[in-house]
């Protein structure tokens, strides 16, 4: 077993599955992949057992009956990677959104950089690092991690990233069954959950690239729930509710 896993969450990316896949698997580092399945139609599963039959150890697959949410498939990773003793521990998108050679940057910040959590950020250095995205959306995106940052004090620029490693000791101290969010919001509740507990958050420029094969998964239920999600977490901040896992 590998230092690292990487926890990729899949509905219906036949198209990209498998590339995915092998793009992690021929990088220099020995990552391994755990998918976590929401009970594809398209048989995004079948594709993940046929390549295990060639990368028997290090590719895992975890099925689930429906789409119960992306916050609700990177809690049961992390419950996963917990029990099998990764010190690394990833979240990364199917659709190459997140190119998979900063995984490299990411697992170094971690490793020899001395962050405890790292987040490839689309917005450090004052620029805005994503390509083939509607203006709309990038704007809506900008200002939501302004906003983000404003109601909380959270000291991260891109606090919606969904491309971010946790190592070992930030998982353990988290109290992972009252992480109550499941869209956008999970990842702010996250980094803001580790930016409270005292962890080191360190982000890494990465370049966001819009996806190219299959279907998005965003909605505007997922903006709401984060735009109201910040505001609870303040409050939970402000009454002590945040607070590290009883050994």
């Amino acid at each position: 077993m590998n230092d690292s896993v990487v926890i990729i969450p899949t509905y219906n990316e036949k198209e990209n599955i498998e590339n995915i896949i092998r793009a992690v698997f021929y990088l220099p580092h020995g990552f391994d992949i755990l998918i976590i399945d929401d009970g594809s139609p398209d048989g995004t599963a079948g594709i993940v057992k046929r390549l295990q039959t060639e990368f028997p150890e290090r590719l895992h697959l975890v099925e689930r009956s429906g789409k119960l949410g992306l916050g609700t498939a990177y809690i049961a990773g992390f419950r996963w990677a917990l029990e099998r003793s990764y010190e690394y521990i990833f979240e990364m998108d199917a659709d190459f959104s997140h190119p998979p050679k900063d995984l490299l940057n990411l697992y170094a910040a971690c490793h020899t950089g001395g962050a405890d959590v790292s987040v490839g950020s689309r917005y450090v250095n004052n620029l805005v690092s994503v390509v083939n995205w509607p203006i709309g959306r990038i704007l809506m995106s900008y200002f939501a991690s302004i906003y983000v940052r404003i109601i909380t004090g959270l000291k991260v620029k891109d606090t919606t990233a969904g491309f971010v490693c946790y190592t070992r000791r930030v998982l353990k101290r988290f109290e992972l069954d009252k992480i109550r969010f499941k869209g956008y919001a999970f990842q702010i509740e996250m980094k803001f959950t580790a930016y409270k507990l005292g962890f080191r958050i360190k982000e890494v420029p990465v370049v966001f690239v819009n996806r190219q094969l299959g279907t998005s998964k965003m909605s505007g239920g997922i903006f709401g729930e984060a735009l109201f999600g910040v505001m609870r977490l303040r409050w939970a901040a402000l009454t002590g509710k945040i607070k590290p896992r009883k050994a």
